[in-house]
């Protein structure tokens, strides 16, 4: 059975959302499509291109994934389909796919463009009804994407300025707030692979994580291990170090906004 998801800044109290789905059931009544989200921020491609890297290796072999989180939608920028070894994901060539141009398991990148996969007439406004959701349809049904119009070079693809987390002269660790989920919960950049290998080379034996002006010491294992209202630093699931606050919103207690600095350092005493 073909999978679709779909991953925009629509949210759900339009008509958008389902009409893209009744386009793809048009073309495709066999695929089952999974919402991953709706309610990115409008426009926000960082985010985006966040939730597409921790949630499209879940689905099996095959998914399509579409992102249509589109500010340039009617201009001239490209869509692009780029097939992984396992996957397929169809977006705007505006940085959503920014953590794919690393992944040595893609294996062609093509420019969408071919209009016999397209619905009848395009709107220059919504074409996620009019492009993305037929030609995700046709996808899932067995299209191979090299009719869908000429190979892209990876190198040429749009990218978003992400700051990656790095050692300062004073051997901290210094990292941002990359993104904020519903629960407050204060997402950085730094992933767990980074983090190991600061402590590996960093000196010191306790773990001090500092958010402004508080500082938490090692990283607990779950929300609960703290008082409530108490600020704690975490290894979510998404993989990436977080700041949350037991039973509370840890943007709310810090006032935090994304691109907000994270320090992390290895120290002998204890902080507060």
């Amino acid at each position: 059975m073909p999978i679709i998801t779909l991953l925009t800044d629509f949210g759900v109290e339009d008509e958008y959302v389902g009409i893209m789905k009744g386009v793809i059931l048009t073309i495709n009544p066999s695929a089952t499509i999974v919402d991953i989200s709706h309610h990115i921020d409008p426009q926000d491609l960082l985010r985006a291109a966040y939730m597409i890297q921790v949630s499209y290796k879940y689905f099996p072999p095959g998914t399509v994934h579409v992102a249509v989180v589109d500010p340039g939608v009617g201009s001239d920028r490209d869509i692009i389909a780029v097939k992984t070894k396992e996957h397929i994901l169809l977006a705007p060539d505006n940085g959503v796919l920014t953590f794919l141009n690393n992944d040595k398991r893609i294996e062609a990148i093509v420019r969408v463009e071919n209009p016999d996969y397209f619905l009848d007439t395009v709107s220059q406004t919504f074409h996620g009804r009019d492009i993305f959701a037929p030609v995700a349809a046709h996808l899932s049904a067995g299209l191979d994407i090299s009719k869908l119009g000429p190979p892209l070079d990876q190198q040429n693809l749009v990218t978003l300025c992400i700051h990656e987390p790095y050692v300062s002269e004073n051997d901290e660790l210094i990292g941002t707030i990359a993104s904020i989920d519903r629960f407050g919960n204060l997402i950085t950049n730094i992933d767990e692979k980074t983090l190991k290998k600061f402590r590996k080379t960093a000196s010191g034996t306790l773990l001090e994580i500092q958010m402004g002006e508080y500082k938490m010491i090692g990283l607990s294992q779950s929300y609960e291990s703290v008082e409530p209202q108490s600020a704690l630093a975490i290894m979510g699931s998404r993989g990436y170090l977080e700041i949350a606050v037991s039973c509370g919103n840890a943007e709310q207690h810090f006032i935090a906004e994304k691109g907000d600095i994270v320090r992390i350092r290895l120290t002998e005493r204890s902080g507060h």
